[in-house]
This record gives structure tokens, sequence and C-alpha cells, in this order.
């Protein structure tokens, strides 16, 4: 068969029979949380469209029913009175989209089946029967794997969802028995949502084995002397349960029904009927896929400015608005290296406008000329009006980068979701506009093209452009009104959100945009030294293992190791292969030289491809620097991260990372000035618990690891600690803080799990409130599902009632370091805030570089720097008065980096 449906033996075009009732669950789960601006769930309905609109666009099928569930009881209710008695009643947000989904299918020009007493899977078989006799293949569209049973020559399974088709070949490998056994199987089994009995004991595995034997359940009931044990006295003591079961699990195919193949002829789409519910559901997305299907173009709510008098109807409109959103279209993902493309507006829903400044290609000569439309939206953007943008760190750098001056009030809709989730895995406007709005956004492809094919910004046509570029504002003012009133609804997440997030913004924007001097020299020459490292342990390898092979195969590792020379397997891949992942070669290596020469030559080749070889590609040439991109929304507790280069992974305790540091450097003849919180977690974590001893030992200012050594050593004093005990104590005091284990301290100490346990164990004797606030951290997530820093940042954990210990146990240990982290990042953050305005303040020219974990990173010209060390401590440990263990800042200066650090 074709993509379009199409028989390719010259039989009749297939029937499509549409399973609605598991369409219309399938999109519930799918799209649960949608809602359109009154407030009624969409999710359903948007789902249920798109797979229509999918199943027309890729099958163009002319014959096709969709089938519904009736309400009230039906015959099986009459055979069994318990026959789906207990499943709840349907969610309220769904019955109340039932409506909307039937009026969709009739406006789609589909007809709708509803037998009363007769469920959709019945009608869909009768149909299916009447369609075979007439010659027609047959198209089920379903996720229910109960209509297996339906599957012959003739009749297939098609789940749109998954994009696969379901033939007889399909069932026998996925349930192990033919189509003609899928009854058995079911009745078998028992379903409980159905609440069909079955056969208690007998899953899925079993049922299989025995209908592979038997062929069906009359026949195993006629064969059961032949069985043994439990097996044969359950199917015994069950028989008649399992006959009634069978008489339920099968789809019945020959029933009278008021509706008929000829009922399924396909009629026109209703356009105007369509287009109205789409509006009144806002799925405006999906109004322009149906204009694409009918192959009309739909009236777009977007327009373009191009000429002087547009230009000064949007700038009254801007300028009258409460609030306006706005995003930038450019030609790079790099804000430093991007040019201006145009600028998008919306002051209200449903509507936007383009500015084309930058466009190449055609409509090219309609733009207006960059300088008079920055002329007329610079005053507008540097106004006192507040501005929306989602990721405004970006569209701000860019519009630096074209001579903008833009100042806020500022809102930044990802930020938001951000603040109020940072669990979710995706914070995108696309993302969020499917799942908030019950919109799928245009794509950046549909416009510019994949992959070779694909052109930058600039080179797409501007009346393609436009409903793009206004849709990007338009999605991103509806989703500040989506989001802004549920953050406000928690007045400690808006705090963070107003005077945390927003401020920093602006901020990391000016770091980025600063980038810092990198010394190529030394890179070039570490690039060379680690090539000759990696030599000299690729050498060692190859004599030791007696053999040349690849350091950069997994496969030919495992054979080395333990094939040839037989070492011991601790770890196995899911498909049964013996590990050579680090952790595994880490273990080994503290026994076998060949995985200590592996993990260095791996160790050293990240450095290298990743540092020495990439960090010079990546230099602008425009400043001769290079620009991290840092993640405000990309860490569940609240940290930063960077990209390109990512400055949190360069090592700092091994040497190859320490020289790496000394490549960084600051402006000819100025110094590099680190600043970084001391033991920032640790003194959180004595504030937190309110453990007397632990707070004691920073309010002395004393060594707190040599503090914690004499106590849990029983050392006389501090000063009496030896050396082997503050490692050891080191060990304890941060990995307890990342839930390290007796087998963990063993391991990282190299000593018996007897005396790490051992040692944990007189740790919490002597410091009971670390404990005791372990043990109250875990309880409350259990009890709310989340954890909070000091200032009310949320970290959800999903995982915390997870059935899988080891899943479980991840989710507690999340539980107790996600306030410290989060706190120590919230700190951090304030802190860059300060030290900005201190700098802004004062009119000075040392520029914050970077922030790495703890530390930030400064340049700073001579007669700037000893003000700015005085300074540094006091605006970095500021605003935290609440805390009642004093943080502690160390200011280190420098030729370079690890200099300073």
């Amino acid at each position: 068969m074709t993509k379009d449906g199409q028989k390719t033996d010259g039989g009749a075009g297939p029937v499509f029979l549409v399973d609605g009732s598991s369409y219309i669950f399938r999109a519930y789960h799918a799209l649960p949380n949608l809602t359109n601006a009154s407030g009624m769930a969409t999710g359903a309905a948007f789902g249920f469209a798109q797979m229509v609109l999918k199943l027309l666009e890729d099958y163009g099928p002319a014959e096709l029913g969709v089938v519904f569930d009736p309400k009230g009881p039906t015959f099986r209710s009459e055979i069994y009175p318990e026959y789906k008695a207990h499943r709840p009643p349907m969610p309220e947000d769904l019955a109340e989209q039932l409506p909307y989904i039937h009026r969709l299918v009739e406006a789609f020009g589909l007809p709708m089946l509803v037998e009363e007493g007769v469920e959709a899977d019945d009608v869909i078989g009768t149909l299916a029967v009447q369609a075979e006799s007439l010659g027609c293949e047959v198209m089920i569209v379903t996720g229910d794997k109960d209509m297996a049973q339906l599957v012959d020559g003739h009749t297939r399974l098609l789940d749109t969802m998954k994009n696969r088709l379901i033939d007889e070949d399909a069932v026998r490998e996925r349930w192990g028995v033919p189509p003609s056994a899928i009854a058995d199987l079911l009745a078998l089994v028992g379903d409980k949502v159905d609440n069909i009995p079955g056969v208690p004991g007998i899953g899925e595995k079993t049922a299989a084995k025995l209908l592979q034997t038997y062929g069906s359940v009359e026949n195993l009931l006629d064969h059961l002397h032949e069985l043994k044990g439990k097996q044969r006295e359950r199917l015994e003591e069950h028989a008649e349960q399992l006959r009634l079961s069978k008489d339920l699990t099968t789809i019945r195919r020959e029933l009278d029904l008021d509706r008929t193949l000829d009922d399924l002829r396909r009629h026109a789409e209703d356009v105007p009927v369509l287009q109205e519910l789409f509006r009144e559901l806002e799925f405006h997305s999906l109004a322009r896929e149906l204009g694409a299907l009918e192959g009309e173009a739909e009236a777009s709510a977007y327009e373009a400015v191009t000429d002087e008098d547009e230009l000064a109807v949007l700038g009254e409109r801007l300028g009258e608005a409460e609030r306006f959103a706005f995003d930038t279209e450019t030609t790079s993902l790099s804000a430093e290296r991007a040019d201006l493309v145009g600028l998008s507006f919306a002051v209200e829903a449903g509507t936007g406008y383009y500015v084309p400044v930058g466009h190449t290609g055609e409509g090219a000569d309609r733009q207006l000329p960059a300088e008079r439309v920055r002329e007329a939206l610079e005053p507008l953007l540097g106004n006192a009006q507040p501005k929306v943008g989602h990721n405004l760190k970006y569209d701000l750098s860019v519009l630096h980068r074209a001579d903008y001056r833009v100042t806020g009030p500022f809102h930044d809709t990802m930020l938001m979701s951000y603040v109020l989730n940072p669990t979710r895995h995706n914070h995108s406007m696309d993302n969020l506009a499917t799942e908030r709005l019950g919109r799928a956004t245009t794509s950046y492809t549909e416009v510019a093209g994949k992959g070779a094919k694909q052109v930058t910004f600039d080179r797409v046509p501007v009346a393609e452009a436009v409903d793009y570029a206004g849709e990007d504002a338009e999605v991103t003012l509806a989703l500040y009104e989506s989001l802004a009133p549920e953050l406000e609804a928690e007045p400690r997440l808006w705090a963070i959100y107003e005077e945390l997030e927003l401020p920093l913004m602006p901020v990391l924007a000016k770091i980025e945009r600063t980038g810092v001097r990198l010394d190529l020299d030394l890179l070039g020459q570490l690039s060379e030294e680690m090539a000759g490292e990696m030599q000299r342990a690729e050498e060692q390898a190859y004599a030791i293992a007696g053999r040349e092979f690849n350091l950069g195969s997994p496969k030919q590792i495992q054979t080395i190791l333990f094939d040839e020379l037989e070492l011991p397997v601790l770890k196995r891949t899911p498909k049964g292969a013996p590990s050579t992942n680090e952790e595994v070669l880490t273990q080994l290596a503290e026994d076998y030289p060949l995985p200590a020469r592996i993990l260095e030559h791996r160790g050293l080749s990240k450095l290298k491809s990743t540092y020495t070889d990439a960090l010079p590609k990546l230099i602008n040439p425009e400043t001769g620097r290079v620009h991290t991109n840092y993640h405000q929304a990309n860490t569940a507790t609240g940290r930063l991260s960077s990209a390109e280069p990512n400055l949190q992974n360069i090592p700092v305790r091994t040497e190859q990372g320490r020289r790496i540091r000394k490549a960084f450097v600051p402006e000819e003849g100025w110094t590099m000035v680190a600043a970084d919180y001391s033991q920032i977690e640790l003194r959180l974590m004595a504030h937190l618990s309110g453990d007397q001893r632990l707070r004691e030992a920073f309010a002395h200012g004393e060594d707190v690891h040599a503090a914690t050594a004499a106590e849990v050593f029983g050392a006389a004093s501090a000063d009496a600690v030896q050396p082997a005990q503050r490692r050891a104590a080191k060990a304890i005091n941060f990995g307890l803080i990342y839930g390290m284990s007796a087998w963990g301290l063993a391991r990282q100490l190299e000593i018996p799990q007897e005396d790490a346990q051992a040692y944990i164990n007189a740790y919490f004797e002597r410091y009971p409130g670390v404990r005791a606030y372990m043990d109250a951290t875990r309880e409350r997530a259990r009890e709310q599902g989340f954890v909070e820093t000091l200032r009310g940042r949320r970290l959800y954990l999903p995982d915390i009632h997870a059935r899988n210990p080891g899943v479980r146990a991840a989710a507690e240990r999340t539980a107790i370091n996600a306030p410290l982290q989060g706190t120590a990042a919230d700190i951090i953050k304030q802190a860059m805030i300060a030290v900005d305005r201190w700098l802004e303040g004062e009119g000075m020219a040392t520029r914050m570089l970077m922030q790495v974990h703890d530390e930030l990173v400064f340049e700073a010209p001579p007669e700037e720097l000893a003000a700015l060390q005085q300074a540094l401590p006091g605006l970095m440990t500021g605003g935290n008065d609440e805390l009642e263990v004093p943080l502690e800042v160390e200011i280190g200066t420098g030729a370079n980096w690890e200099e300073a650090h």
C-alpha cells in the first residue's frame, strides 16, 4: 500500500475505521494541561484534531468512519454486571471537551458512528468484516491491543502516534500468538481496568505458551489433564470464569448495525466551522495547517511593517500599550556573531507585527532602512514600559550589537517557567506554547529549510518571514499572560524571579559580550604536549596488552581486557557485554596497569579535543575573545551552566586542568582577580542543620575539616589531627552533602567499608544536627513533593515515592543536597547583581569575566585593583543577614586565571 492509502494490487481502496475513544484518551494523556484563555481544558481536543489532520494529510482516505463508545451500559454489562464497574468516571476536564471533539469530527466531514448498547470495538469489528466481504482492505486506526484480534490478510492496525502498521506477523512477534488467539490471551490474563477476571497467576508469557500449544481457551480446557501442578489447579478452579472472560474479550463481528459501509463516505471539510472551532479553542497552528490542507492560505494575523505609515502606526500602538512583547530575528544563534534581520512585536492576543531590516532575499527591496527603524523604535525599547521576551538575554545582546539602547523593566517567559518548575526539562517557547496554550508554533525549518538546503534567516523571503516572526512575539505575550498570574500567586517564587533571575539576566548578557582573552601560544604548546603524553600512554598500553589496538574503541578494549587478559568483569551493559565505562575502568585501575593507561589516554584526549584544540576555534575574530553562553534556565538547583566553551568542566584538581586555566588571561597590562566562596555549602549545612558544634567551628574561624577530624577520630584538638585524618574528614564533610555511602567513602579513602561506616557513624554522633536535618528533609520531601532553598526556590522530586529503591534513594539524596546547592546558587547570583551595580555606580573599568561554580573572575586595570579587592568580600557576602554562619570570600590575583585562583 502506498502512503496515500491506495492499494497497489488493483482492488478497492482501503476503508479506514478510527477508534475515536482510543484517540481521545491518548490525546488526553499526551497533552493534559492545555487550556484556552477562558480556562477551559483543550488538550484532548487539540491532540485529537492533530491526529485527524495527520491521518488525512498522510493517507487521504476516501472512506472513513470515526467510532465512539456510547453512553451507558452495553451488552457486556448484561453478560457480566461487574464489567468495567470499577472504572472511575471520566475526568471532568476531559468530559467538557467531548462536545467539541464531536463537532470537530463533523466539521472535518467524517462520518461519526455511535451505536447504543454496543462498544466501538464491536462496531469496528462488524464494519471490518463487511468491508472484507466486498474485497476492501481495512485500516483500523487505534492504539488498543484488543483490536489485534481483528488483524488478518485484509485488515491491519495503524498506530499513527507511533507511525506503525501492525499486520499478522507483527501481532505474532509482539504477543507470541496469532491474531485469532488474542481474545484467548486477553481472557487468560484478564484486565483490571475493565474488570475482566481472567485466571489468577497467569501472566502474558504463560498465556502465550499455553496458546502456542493448545491454540484456544476452549481447546486448553479440553486438555487440562495434560497439565500439572498449580497451573492445572488454577485453570480447573477458574474454568467458568475463563469462559466468561473469553466471551467478554471477544470482539463481535456480525452485529446488526444502524450504520453500514455506505455511510462511511468522507465529505468535504466545513472550513468556516473548523476555523471557528480552532479560533474558539485557540488552535492557531492547526488553523494554518487546515489552510495548507485545503490549498488555501489562512488570512494572516501578522502584519509586515515596510513603510513609514506602517512604522508610525506600530509606534503608536506600542506606545499606548500597557506592555508589549518583542523578539529579534538574526543570522546566527551566537549573539556575538548575529546580525539583526528583523524585529517583531505584539501588544495583544492574535496579532503581531514584523519589521524587516536585514533581509537579502525576496522582498528585501520593500524593507525600511535599518537606521530609520532604529531611530523610530529605540525610544520605545528604551522607555519605562514593561517589555516581554523569551530568552531576553540573547535579544538584548543582539540589539546591543546593532547599537540599540534597550532598558527595562523586563519580563522573560523562559525565566518565569524556570522559576515555577526548574526540574522541567525544556523551557523553550515552542514547548511551552504547546503545553500551556495548546498551540504548535511554526518551526524554523518550515521557513528556512532543512539540512544542507537550510538558509540563514536573512535569505528567507520577507512574506514568509512575517508569520513566523510575528507569531514568536505574539506567543511570547500569550505565555506571559498564562505564566504571570501563576507565578504572582507564589510570593516567594515571584521574589526569586523579580529580585534574582530578572536582574541577573542583563548582567549575564554583559559578561557574555565581554568575553575573555586566551593565550593562544600557550594553548598550542599545551596541545602539542598532550599529544605527546597521549602517544606515550598509547605505547605503554600496547606494551601491556602485547599488541596494538584502538584505545577509543569500547569493543576492542573489551576484547583485550576480558578475553585476552582475563580481567574480572565488574559490570555488564544492558545487552550483557562486559562494561568498559569510566567507573569500571577506575575500579580496575586500582589493581591493573592497562585500565590506568586507558583512563589517562581518555582524559588527555577529552581535554585536548574539548579545550586546547577547540578554544582557539571559538575566538570571535571581531573581539579577539572567546564568549561563553550562560544557561540561566538549565539546572534543577538554580546553578548556572555554560557552553561553547563549558567553563564549569575544566578540571581544577588535575595538573592538565590547571595548565588550561593558565591560558585564560586578562587585558594586556591588567590583572586577573578571582573571588571564591570558602566552603559555602558546608557553611549552609551548618546553618540549615543548626548543629551547634559545626556552627561553632565556622564561627571561631577554625579549619572545619581539622575540627571534624578531631571530633570523628577523637584527637585532643584540631592541631593534633594528622594529615590523613584531615583528608578523611574532608571527604566525609563534602561526601555526606552529596549523599555519599559508606561504600563510596571506602573507595575514595581506599579503606575497608566497615571502617568507612564507622567514620560516618562517628560523624553523626558528633554532629547530631546534621543527621536530624537530613532525616527531616527526606520526610518533608516525601510529604510535599519538593524541597526549597532559603529564599524559597523549589526543586520538585517526582521520584521521591518511586517503587524502585535505587531511584527513590537518588531522589532522597537530591532532596538533601538541592537546598544547599540551590541556596549557594542564589547567593552567588545575588552577589553578581550587587557587584555589577557597584561597578556601574562607581564608573569602574573592571569587567566581570566568568562565573564558575562558587567563583567570580574579573579583569581589573592597575588603578582599580586595590578598590576591587577591598569591596568584593562585602558585596559578595552582603544581603545574607539571616545566615547564622558567616560567609567568607577568598580573593586571589595573578597574571592568569590559575594564578588568581
